[in-house]
């Protein structure tokens, strides 16, 4: 059976850039060419990019979200000579950002210049300053840093992957200040209007894409204002939702809250289970009358995210006709928020 573990630096090459090895690195240590096309044939090691391979068990183990774009980014990384930093969503990923995935997969790197870029074997070359101080290194890795990171996202994708980005750098703890200090070199770049809509409409209450997609939603539909992460306690029992307007609270459900932990999810107990404490819950909160929606991942695509709009409308509606917007009956239960 061909193996390539019994040599010491072969195996320390791939631990240490994250399962990855070239081509060049694998005949450096005495590796023979068809020693590692072997490898290739017969699926021992999976082709990250052109001349990287990663061992099959490590790549299989990487989800398709993260892990697996990330690997190819860092492989992109290993087969560049042009200095370089890595940035856009590429860097986002090693930042540890969540991120609204692109259709288009693209790896990003961005090297000083005076502006513009080319895009060349799936890797964009943006040309742009930065300062020195705004790179980081992961893993040996040079990454611009997640104020850049947030500007650079809002510029190449929009408002809504910018805001996505933007709330979970702030969840992650970085300021308005490095935000708005990030943004003041670009006072001339193109769709900088973007970036300051989306630091001016960002939260760090989000916890979740599925948060920060809600929230602009519910925008749409013209509710606010929209508190994030609500939470009421009444001595026996607290609850905190994801967003409030008003007598009206909105919940992002997402699979993983009712998936088991070995099957990728967050439920530690019983799926059936967390559905009935979920509606325990939810029977606790409307009885101080509370009306409450429900929003999953499918609400936010489609025609489906018309019909959730209508329907939010709908029970908004309802609610404030049985109990009205104002929730100052509620202070003394109020733990975080505002009453």
């Amino acid at each position: 059976m061909l193996r390539y573990n019994g040599h010491p630096d072969v195996t320390r090459t791939i631990e240490a850039q994250g399962g990855l090895i070239t081509r060049r690195q694998a005949l450096d240590t005495g590796m023979s060419g068809p020693h590692v096309d072997g490898l290739r044939a017969t699926g021992r090691w999976v082709v990250v990019r052109r001349g990287v391979y990663m061992p099959a068990e490590r790549w299989e183990a990487l989800d398709e979200y993260v892990g697996q774009p990330r690997a190819r980014g860092r492989a992109a990384h290993l087969t560049m000579r042009a200095a370089h930093v890595v940035s856009h969503e590429t860097a986002a990923r090693e930042l540890g950002l969540a991120i609204l995935t692109p259709k288009n997969e693209v790896i990003h790197v961005t090297r000083r210049g005076v502006g513009g870029g080319r895009l060349e074997h799936g890797v964009k070359h943006h040309l742009a300053p930065y300062q020195t101080d705004q790179v980081v290194l992961v893993d040996g890795i040079p990454v611009l840093d997640a104020a850049r990171t947030v500007a650079d996202i809002c510029r190449e994708h929009g408002y809504v992957h910018g805001l996505v980005a933007c709330d979970a750098a702030r969840q992650l703890g970085v300021s308005l200040t490095a935000l708005w200090r990030a943004t003041a070199p670009m006072r001339c770049w193109p769709e900088v209007t973007v970036v300051r809509a989306v630091i001016q409409d960002s939260d760090p209450g989000a916890e979740s894409v599925a948060e920060t997609l809600g929230r602009i939603l519910l925008r749409e539909v013209g509710l606010g204002p929209v508190e994030t992460q609500f939470e009421i306690a009444d001595g026996s029992h607290s609850a905190r939702v994801d967003m409030r307007v008003g007598r009206h609270l909105v919940e992002c459900d997402g699979r993983t809250k009712y998936m088991p932990v070995e099957r990728g999810g967050l439920a530690v107990v019983d799926p059936d289970r967390v559905l009935w404490e979920e509606k325990r819950r939810e029977d606790w909160l409307r009885g101080y009358r509370l009306g409450m929606s429900r929003l999953v991942w499918a609400d936010f695509w489609g025609p489906r995210r018309a019909l959730a709009k209508e329907r939010i409308l709908r029970e908004y509606a309802a609610t404030c006709a049985a109990y009205g917007t104002d929730i100052s009956d509620l202070s003394h239960l109020v733990v975080r928020g505002s009453a």
